[in-house]
């Protein structure tokens, strides 16, 4: 019985070549294709493969499911601040209350009282706190972050990413990844 798989439901995971994921949230994952072609390239060692395999006339491959790059990339100490980056720092949580829903971004010092757009000025706040806050200041309306906030390292980012695994993880990528998780069977 031949089990036909989608090609694109074989991603890759990308190593650095200390073995260690490029990034954990999101997860550092190529396209089938990508892998292929920085495996031709010679930008990368094959570690895990799947078993689904492609062809040409005269050529035949498995997928590859894990591979590592053959060149060290020195992680970024400091990670670009997004919208995306602060919900991650702050573990995607509103600072105010706690909640998961409906987030959005708080300047602590409001923009309109000279507040900047900068890690330390800005937390995760669900739309409802950010409307009660409004442009005061958290000690005139009694609302103190939860956390203060903090220019993060990429670690800190890797760290809080790791409570978030994707919906899918490959078994072979488990001895990659540091999450406390069990796969269905």
């Amino acid at each position: 019985m031949t089990v036909h798989v989608s090609l694109d439901s074989c991603p890759s995971l990308v190593l650095n070549a200390d073995f260690r994921p490029l990034s954990y949230y999101p997860l550092s994952l190529w396209s089938w294709q990508d892998a292929i072609k920085a495996v031709c390239l010679d930008r990368v060692n094959i570690v895990s493969e799947y078993d689904t395999k492609v062809h040409s006339p005269s050529f035949e491959m498995a997928l590859p499911s894990v591979v590592a790059l053959k060149d060290y990339i020195q992680p970024s100490r400091h990670p670009a601040f997004t919208r995306f980056n602060v919900f991650l720092r702050d573990r995607f949580a509103c600072q105010y209350c706690g909640s998961r829903h409906d987030l959005t971004f708080d300047h602590l010092i409001p923009r309109s009282r000279g507040g900047r757009t900068t890690w330390e000025n800005v937390v995760t706040a669900c739309a409802p706190c950010n409307l009660r806050k409004a442009n005061r200041m958290p000690k005139d309306i009694g609302m103190h972050p939860r956390q203060a906030p903090f220019q993060p390292t990429v670690f800190d980012l890797h760290n809080n990413g790791r409570a978030f695994p994707p919906n899918y993880l490959h078994e072979s990528w488990l001895d990659y990844l540091y999450w406390d998780i069990e796969l269905e069977p």
